[in-house]
């Protein structure tokens, strides 16, 4: 990472959304890259309840050992097979189990699965960190936001700045962790990536405090994003009136 874009998001962060809290942002080294083995849970577990302390200050990595949610293992690219009657799962259940009935139907869930891209695990371990605790080796893929609506109404506009077609965010169905890093990952790849606004998974919402939404941004078009900042409506009166919301 780039200490000066480091410092220059921090500086801009603090000028334009106050106190709010800082972005996490993830990426895979082959080293620990000063972080934290994260502990193997116990029973049911959640990337995104695990993330709270990431959001707090705490640098985790993670690898397949230590991942118990097998969505979770599959969204980070370490496993890319899906649990047995997966699309009941999603869908309407079987006698096995009781599905979530997030899709209508198995074989819609089967058509989702087949066009599924599988993400490479590009090195031993993925590492979150907050944006303020990254160090000159570390490389994020990107910044993941978990905000109020207030919040969210800059960072989305931000995103459309250099847009002509509007469309600089987008929204697609999955699952928690798979919003904020499978999509943003993807997105990453491509030449004019778009932002992914997340967050609506219902089996994640209790891992979030409420009226709390993600805004993942993939790392090319964010730093595009903070170049924008200085010269972007967050310097008009009409943000002052959001920002006073926000303090």
């Amino acid at each position: 990472m780039d200490a000066r874009l480091k410092a220059d998001f921090l500086e801009k962060w603090e000028k334009y959304f106050g106190n709010t809290e800082l972005p996490i942002t993830f990426f895979y080294s082959s080293k620990m890259n000063n972080a934290t083995l994260a502990d193997s849970p116990k029973g049911r577990s959640c990337l995104i309840c695990e993330l709270a302390k990431v959001r707090k200050g705490q640098s985790l990595a993670y690898n397949k050992s230590v991942i118990q949610c097998g969505g979770a293992k599959r969204y980070l690219g370490y496993d890319h097979e899906f649990r047995p009657d997966f699309e009941y799962f999603l869908s309407c259940g079987n006698d096995k189990m009781e599905g979530e009935r997030y899709i209508q139907t198995p074989e819609m869930v089967r058509q989702i699965m087949k066009n599924m891209y599988n993400i490479p695990a590009e090195g031993q371990f993925a590492i979150f960190k907050r944006w303020d605790k990254l160090e000159q080796a570390d490389e994020p893929v990107c910044a993941i936001f978990f905000a109020k609506p207030d919040v969210l109404s800059g960072l989305f506009t931000l995103a459309n700045y250099d847009q002509i077609d509007g469309r600089g965010v987008i929204s697609p169905f999955g699952s928690g962790c798979g919003s904020i890093i499978y999509q943003a990952y993807l997105e990453n790849q491509k030449e004019s990536p778009k932002a992914v606004l997340g967050m609506f998974d219902p089996s994640a919402r209790p891992c979030v405090p409420e009226n709390t939404l993600t805004f993942s941004a993939p790392i090319k078009k964010f730093v595009k994003m903070i170049s924008f900042m200085d010269e972007s409506f967050l310097s008009t009166k009409t943000w002052e009136e959001v920002k006073k919301r926000l303090e």
